[in-house]
């Protein structure tokens, strides 16, 4: 699962490569789309939502696609070849004069009218690299099921938006919590929801994601893919496991010494 900083990246590139330019050529390629020919619009912006990526059109319609595990945007200068996968994987492609910007593997790719955005991210709790990120309200939200596991709630969009595993690991770890920890045991949770804005403030125009404050390959993470490392604080081996419901259990790391069960 992307995290938000990364989805606000892709948005970033997609936007100064195509906002206010006119297309010249579409393609998108899924079955509901196939007859769509967007030539001649111009695109007005290309905004991040939690992990959604909304590009508007002047005519008052949005493309909205979602990246999930696999997919990607990527932006090549006219002229230059393609390089993000064979041919069968692009989803997408919006051409101007300048550039292309590429879709591969988006395994979410639907047009809709831009007054009904809501449908498809209305359910979303706060934007944590959003204008309108309300930490009362992100409060409010994880605080409706005080016995959930404060690793699952972090990861529910519906909670706050922006959180994947390796923030969820990461957050559980420097608020010193066991990530199976039920929400309405954890210490001091505005301070995790506080906390949680600041690391994608930090790493949102960084190519190295970075919780630790060393950038160094390796270090740039407490216990997140540690899976055959140490903590980084006390050297205790990390744990790794399965948690989430049935048949959507995302994998998670921690640090049995550092990390206390609530």
């Amino acid at each position: 699962m992307p995290e938000g900083d990364t989805v606000w990246q892709a948005a970033h590139r997609l936007h100064r490569a195509l906002a206010g330019r006119a297309l010249i050529r579409t393609d998108l390629r899924v079955p509901k789309l196939a007859t769509v020919d967007l030539r001649g619009h111009t695109v007005e912006n290309v905004q991040a939502r939690g992990k959604h990526l909304l590009t508007r059109f002047d005519h008052g319609w949005t493309l909205h696609s979602h990246l999930r595990m696999e997919g990607a945007w990527l932006v090549f200068a006219a002229g230059q070849a393609w390089r993000g996968g064979p041919a069968h994987q692009i989803r997408a492609i919006l051409e101007n004069e300048d550039c292309a910007a590429v879709g591969y593997r988006l395994p979410v790719l639907e047009l809709m009218r831009t007054a009904d955005e809501h449908r498809a991210v209305g359910h979303l709790g706060p934007d944590l690299l959003g204008e309108d990120w309300d930490p009362a309200e992100a409060m409010r939200r994880l605080s409706r099921a005080p016995g959930r596991q404060i690793g699952e709630a972090l990861l529910d969009q519906a909670n706050l938006a922006g959180v994947g595993n390796v923030y969820k690991s990461e957050l559980c770890f420097l608020a010193g919590v066991d990530p199976w920890t039920p929400v309405g045991a954890v210490p001091d949770l505005p301070r995790m929801v506080g906390q949680a804005r600041r690391l994608l403030e930090f790493n949102k125009e960084r190519t190295v994601r970075v919780t630790t404050g060393d950038t160094r390959p390796g270090r740039n993470l407490w216990v997140y893919g540690r899976k055959r490392g140490t903590c980084l604080r006390c050297g205790t081996p990390v744990r790794y496991a399965d948690q989430g419901p049935a048949g959507q259990e995302r994998i998670t790391y921690w640090c049995p010494s550092c990390q206390k069960a609530g």
